[in-house]
């Protein structure tokens, strides 16, 4: 069977089980290997604990990215569940987010989740913040 078949298989179980239509879309972010070994590393614990993705207004560009741990989930977060990692999207920055890959870099000098944003219109000097 291909994969639009399987697709389509699908999309005609889920209209006959809930009355609507499977609706494909694009996920909020996507993880590299490398953010996802490292959010493993950190999320290790007998309590679960999640990673909160969010955007504040801040710096020269306008936004920053603002990273925390949580242990629940808000309401309104997206979740993103990849290779064994649940990171949440604050419904206030899935749209500022929406398409990006977080990636985690590491050098002599620092480690760091980096995001790969295609909404980013410019960025400041330092790399700090950005404008959408």
């Amino acid at each position: 069977m291909t994969l639009s078949a399987v697709v389509k298989q699908a999309a005609a179980n889920t209209t006959k089980a809930t009355g609507s239509r499977l609706r494909l879309r694009k996920a909020p972010l996507v993880l590299t290997p490398a953010a996802v070994k490292r959010l493993k590393y950190l999320t290790k614990g007998d309590e679960p604990q999640f990673l909160r993705v969010g955007v504040k207004t801040k710096g020269c560009s306008g936004n920053s990215y603002m990273l925390e741990f949580t242990k629940k989930k808000d309401k309104f977060d997206e979740v993103v569940d990849q290779d064994g990692v649940t990171v949440l999207v604050d419904s206030k920055a899935l749209l500022t987010v929406l398409g990006s890959e977080m990636d985690y870099v590491e050098d002599k000098l620092s480690s760091q989740f980096v995001f790969h944003n295609p909404n980013v219109k410019g960025t400041c000097g330092c790399g700090e913040s950005f404008m959408v």
